[in-house]
């Protein structure tokens, strides 16, 4: 009978786990509400590399927190909802870790039965930091950085019968070490925010041939009417090549077959229809790859044809150019944040919802501030017709502003101390990043410092960024320690627009600047405590007539390229957002705010 209780037991606790709610009582965006725990984030993940058959392991997982001592836990007490933070509401989790603690994520997963004879790929979307997998019980990888894509082939680790078991250990001790980590900070305040710790991107699996595509590097080039790719492929043989077809709205534009080799080749593109954020057109692409004449796998994809460039106007003001004619760059800086799931999005409405917001209110850009998004959000990007600037997400103890002293390189001066160790995790990830974002064609220009923090050998890095993609703008520091490198010198500067320094050979942007603060009771992370970059403002009028008089500032600054306001979105404490932080109330007049924009974008585009 004792046996007899123990199950029943053990049914009625496993039972209860599965209930998940968010955990807290934080302000939630509406789609928190919709989220179904045996349907998350339901949507392909990765769009420019796309397979008919894949198996999403989103969903309730166990999990438990142990020390750094401690093995795989025996049993697992609590539960999970992936892919979302431990720290976040909607993990049902919202528990805080250290560095002295450990992560660990157990399932079972079944391989469908048309996958047989093939091999399993598994995807982490991101996790972030170290990351150690599990195959039935069998270690079979690991992998480090919080903002990048890994993948394992998990074949020779499956065993017979139905049920596999996946286990992920994760260490991330976010401002206790020297890692690329943003704004995560163990104790939030200001502009810094909570931490997010583990899997918080999607978790999923495809079946592939032993000889597969891996990636794609697409790159566009409208003065040759061309777009490059290159293909690269896992066992890659003499005897193999890829026929990729282009497409435009379902009609063959092109066809090319071609013998893999180490370069990218070209597709022709005659009349090619441009790509702007006023006309986001983008044509399909199907990649087809054969081995001794039998196709072995085949991808979908999308390219945008698009240049981004740099020209002296008829002042001799170097200005930013898309499709060769001057574009004024105007932008809002994009955290990405949210108040349920912190880094995710609750769900695919969600991710787009700031994009869209932007697109009304007349705006053109979006800097994403020292965070990587997950493939999504760049593909809707380029499918809604939006620029990006990249931002590399900042590492170290992160702070190394320098006020005037705009020639102080903080590492190189021994305030921030290991710096090999944070250097190498640096370059590492940004070159993984670099890869995985490479093809998105609204992303046009990278910047791999902001403010100082964790900033290091910048004209190495910069040259370094510059040489490694050089079809997009290099940024080298975005409002930091500034260096004749690179072809942006970007200014920040609160609450007003200021031209404080100026670089006849570069493109000059406000790289921040606005940050109007407006409070609204009932949709605030924080009642008590709130932060914007002068005194907060008490009504929709009052944040638009002042978001508009810095406009008016920025129209007599004529030497400017580009110009970023601070924010999108209030996050946590800082209420300096177009929209509150559960984004359920927009804080100025939409139309007034498209208006100036426009007008703007008009006079500087001229």
């Amino acid at each position: 009978m004792k046996n007899f209780f123990t199950v029943i037991l053990i049914v009625v606790t496993t039972s209860a786990s599965a209930q998940w709610k968010p955990a807290g009582d934080k302000i939630k965006t509406l789609w928190a509400e919709q989220i179904d725990p045996k349907n998350v984030l339901p949507e392909y993940p990765r769009p420019l590399l796309e397979r008919p058959e894949w198996k999403n392991l989103n969903g309730l997982w166990n999990f438990a927190v142990t020390s750094l001592q401690e093995a795989q836990p025996a049993t697992y007490e609590g539960r999970i909802l992936v892919p979302f933070a431990v720290e976040s509401s909607l993990s049902g989790v919202q528990q805080a870790v250290n560095d002295k603690q450990q992560m660990w994520y157990n399932r079972t997963f079944t391989i469908p039965k048309q996958w047989k004879n093939k091999r399993i790929l598994l995807h982490f979307g991101a996790v972030d930091w170290k990351t150690e997998i599990f195959v039935n019980d069998v270690f079979i990888g690991s992998h480090t950085g919080g903002y990048s894509p890994f993948s394992f082939d998990i074949t020779p680790f499956l065993v017979p019968g139905d049920k596999q078991e996946l286990t992920v250990k994760v260490w991330d001790p976010t401002d206790r070490y020297f890692q690329p980590r943003g704004k995560q900070v163990s104790n939030p305040a200001n502009i810094v925010y909570t931490a997010v710790s583990g899997i918080w991107q999607t978790v999923w699996m495809e079946p592939v041939d032993e000889k597969h595509i891996t990636s794609l590097k697409i790159l566009p080039d409208i003065d040759k009417s061309v777009v490059s790719v290159k293909v690269n492929v896992c066992k890659a043989s003499q005897d193999d090549y890829v026929e990729i077809k282009l497409l435009k709205e379902g009609a063959l534009v092109s066809v090319k077959k071609v013998a893999l080799g180490d370069d990218a080749f070209e597709i022709p593109v005659p009349d090619a229809q441009l790509w702007s954020p006023d006309s986001p057109f983008l044509y399909d692409l199907e990649v087809a790859l054969f081995s001794k004449g039998k196709q072995t796998d085949k991808v979908k994809s999308y390219c945008g044809m698009r240049k981004i460039s740099m020209s002296r106007d008829d002042k001799g003001v170097m200005r930013l150019q898309l499709n060769n004619k001057n574009l004024f760059n105007l932008g809002v800086l994009d955290q990405g944040w949210y108040p349920d799931g912190l880094y995710t999005a609750a769900t695919d409405e969600a991710l787009t919802s700031d994009i869209l917001l932007l697109k009304k209110l007349g705006f053109n850009m979006i800097r994403k501030h020292i965070k990587v998004e997950p493939a999504r959000w760049y593909t809707h990007c380029d499918r809604l017709g939006i620029l990006v600037w990249q931002d590399m997400p900042s590492g170290d103890n992160n702070w190394g502003y320098s006020g005037i002293n705009y020639m102080r390189d903080y590492l190189d001066d021994k305030v921030v101390k290991n710096n090999t160790i944070a250097r190498d995790n640096y370059r590492k990830e940004w070159k993984e990043i670099i890869d995985n974002l490479y093809s998105y064609p609204s992303i046009v220009m990278w910047i791999p410092f902001n403010e100082g923090w964790g900033q290091f050998d910048t004209a190495n890095m910069a040259e370094w960024t510059k040489s490694y993609d050089s079809s997009r703008i290099l940024n080298p520091a975005s409002g930091g320690n500034f260096y004749h490198t690179g072809d942006v010198l970007d200014m920040h500067h609160y609450p007003e627009p200021e031209m404080f320094l100026y670089d006849p050979d570069r493109v000059n942007v406000l790289g921040e600047y606005g940050g109007i603060g407006y409070a609204i009771k009932e949709h605030l992370w924080s009642p008590d405590d709130n932060f914007g970059y002068e005194s907060l403002l008490q009504s929709p009028k009052e944040v638009t007539d002042k978001y508009i008089d810095l406009l008016h500032i920025l129209k007599s600054l004529d030497k400017f390229s580009a110009s970023v306001y601070t924010q999108v979105s209030d996050v946590e404490r800082e209420v300096n957002g177009f929209v509150t932080y559960d984004r359920k109330v927009i804080k100025i007049d939409e139309t007034a705010i498209r208006k100036a924009n426009q007008d703007i974008i008009r006079q500087f585009s001229e």
